[in-house]
């Protein structure tokens, strides 16, 4: 079961297919090795991944390693419909398809049960009452033992927990994409004890000749932060994460090992309230008020 206090990384699948680096079977399998090696036991997919066949080709992979399903957490999210299965890319909640993908996934998974369900996306037509009677179906028949979102805001959970238990939210969260700290979203979360799950934490820098000229300017005052404090850039995006009290769970999507060993050894460290803000300081370019 996914705990939700402890502070741990996750290993995010979503590129270890076709979308990504096209791994083979030895290729995952060194993968999730290299996970579990330095503590990594949680494994993120969806049912979308790699255009419906990436949670496969990793159900093959681990079950012909010497793992133990109690050993290992499993999360898969649902909800998106993409162009190449049925014509037209849109979101869906219902019961059927809900119970349908979960099956997909399980079979795909090679497993008989998830540790963690999420709705990807919100669906503006979603009817929660129905929503929860999926999730309700799903617990009673041994198929799934926690169920979150990914991308709600705090009024779509409040919304959905008057009907079914929330445990986590998965939201887009790092040093350049910091709303989820002052918009409200973290105080309910923590208010209502969901975890938090944070895609894309790392938002490393890209070419700075492709940036505006105030995102390369802010790209370049982080920089200067994490040079000064000895730090990659990586390390300073794990680390200003790590110290929030909301016990931010950070989702990587490297596929090299010795990233995710360095991943491991940042989450060791720690830093102080200050360099916390003289990180904020930096992303935003000015003092706080």
């Amino acid at each position: 079961m996914i705990d939700k206090k402890k502070v741990r990384l996750i290993a995010g699948c979503m590129r270890w297919g076709i979308w990504g680096y096209k791994m083979d079977k030895p290729g995952y399998q060194e993968m999730i090795q290299s996970c579990l090696d330095v503590g990594i036991t949680t494994f993120d997919h969806a049912d979308i991944y790699g255009d419906h066949t990436t949670e496969a080709e990793f159900g093959t992979a681990w079950r012909d390693m010497d793992i133990k399903r109690e050993d290992i957490e499993l999360i898969s999210k649902c909800g998106i419909k993409l162009e190449s299965k049925y014509g037209l890319k849109s979101y869906d909640n219902s019961k059927q398809y809900i119970l349908d993908s979960v099956d997909q996934s399980l079979a795909d998974l090679q497993t008989d049960y998830l540790d963690l369900l999420l709705i990807h996306r919100p669906s503006p037509l979603m009817d929660p009452e129905v929503l929860a009677e999926a999730v309700t179906a799903l617990k009673k028949a041994g198929k799934l033992k926690q169920f979150g979102v990914s991308n709600f805001t705090t009024a779509q959970m409040t919304l959905l927990s008057k009907y079914v238990d929330i445990a986590v939210n998965q939201i887009e969260l790092s040093p350049i994409r910091t709303a989820a700290f002052v918009d409200g979203t973290l105080d309910y979360m923590q208010t209502n004890d969901i975890q938090t799950q944070a895609w894309s934490p790392l938002a490393l820098s890209q070419d700075l000749a492709e940036l505006t000229t105030k995102k390369a300017q802010r790209e370049q005052r982080i920089t200067a932060v994490a040079e000064k404090n000895n730090w990659t850039r990586a390390e300073l995006s794990l680390l200003f994460l790590k110290h929030h009290p909301a016990g931010i769970r950070p989702i990587i999507g490297t596929t090299k090992p010795e990233r995710i060993k360095a991943a491991a050894e940042t989450m060791k460290k720690s830093l102080t309230d200050e360099q916390w803000f003289e990180i904020w300081t930096a992303v935003k370019g000015q003092k706080v008020a």
